[in-house]
């Protein structure tokens, strides 16, 4: 059996990884298992202060609401790549799709009787931190190693009426931790979006339900080893989102908390500022449990451009990142076809 320092246990087996790729901020469910999955998702995402269970346009990931992947135009693909410190990685892959059904004619007016609309939505998360020294009792280094955590999740929704639409989300996480230290877990979201009317829009979604890691270490410790398990913290959202059409202006506001008392307000917003050129702006982890946490400011850009029977183009986000030694940049690529 391999013989590792006393550092490296305490910074990788007691602390999660999680707690590294988010940094120590102070909401009290930034440590809990999976915070690497409550960062945000993509370069738009984070740049409008992660605000957005209630924006039904543009590029959608059903990530922020399992619903709205029902009001996707055309297929959308994504992909994403963070630049952060301390060797961290967090990486993003998302495909949305809309599919539209009629259930046949009126066999005297030849009109479509009824439209029903479902939508899918998957994607990737992956997260980890690279060049972890390992070493021996005696302080040899042994080489370099790795951690990685990852969510694959599979959205399915439906619009039962213009304004309802509803969703759910089957999340599955893999977290290799050290060599055969791994664990699974099989999480849900849940989420609807009411359109109250065409600019005004309400959401609410449940995340991590059943969520959980289940960590058995005796393959590092042998007989010494333990089994424990650590719950994921349920997360509700709710979320609005308001469009002026005349301004070419977004804006949107959410209200989170979750069984471990946290409280945090964020808000964006996003400009069409010239054709296919949007601006945009937010601000997360407004934290009403703890006025000491400091909040995340961001700010983005997406262009794109017309290429045949397809759009291409680049979102950019920045976000501060408190309590590390630099911040946030995320850089999307994306299709509609």
């Amino acid at each position: 059996m391999k013989k590792i320092t006393l550092a490296f246990i305490l910074t990788f087996l007691l602390l999660p990884v999680s707690d590294i790729i988010s940094q120590p901020e102070m909401s009290a469910s930034a440590g809990r298992p999976g915070a690497f999955s409550r960062i945000g998702f993509g370069a738009r995402g984070i740049g409008m202060g992660n605000a957005l269970a209630a924006v039904k346009t543009g590029g959608i990931a059903a990530y922020y609401n399992p619903a709205l992947s029902v009001f996707q135009n055309d297929n959308y693909f994504s992909a994403g790549y963070t630049f952060l410190g301390y060797d961290r990685s967090l990486n993003f892959l998302n495909f949305t799709r809309r599919f539209e059904f009629s259930s046949g004619k009126d066999s005297l007016t030849g009109s479509v009787k009824a439209r029903a609309t479902a939508g899918i939505s998957a994607g990737i998360i992956n997260s980890g931190v690279s060049n972890i020294e390992e070493r021996d009792n005696q302080g040899i280094l042994r080489g370099n190693i790795s951690t990685s955590e990852n969510q694959f999740y599979l959205s399915v929704a439906n619009k039962f009426s213009e304004k309802f639409a509803l969703g759910i989300t089957t999340k599955f996480y893999y977290y290799k931790l050290y060599e055969d230290v791994t664990s699974t877990s099989l999480g849900f979201d849940i989420g609807f979006v009411y359109s109250y009317n065409e600019n005004l829009t309400f959401g609410f979604v449940i995340s991590d339900l059943n969520s959980k890691y289940k960590w058995d270490t005796s393959p590092v410790y042998g007989t010494s080893g333990t089994t424990t398990t650590d719950n994921f913290p349920v997360t509700k959202r709710l979320g609005a989102s308001y469009y002026l059409p005349d301004e070419k202006l977004l804006i949107a506001a959410e209200y989170l908390f979750d069984n471990y008392e946290s409280q945090v307000l964020r808000a964006g917003a996003e400009y069409n500022i010239y054709d296919k050129l949007f601006i945009r702006g937010g601000v997360d982890n407004l934290n009403l449990s703890n006025k000491d946490d400091k909040p995340r400011p961001s700010l983005g850009f997406s262009y794109s451009k017309v290429l045949g029977t397809m759009s291409a183009g680049i979102d950019y986000a920045f976000q501060v990142e408190n309590y590390s030694s630099s911040h946030r940049h995320v850089v999307n690529v994306f299709l509609v076809f």
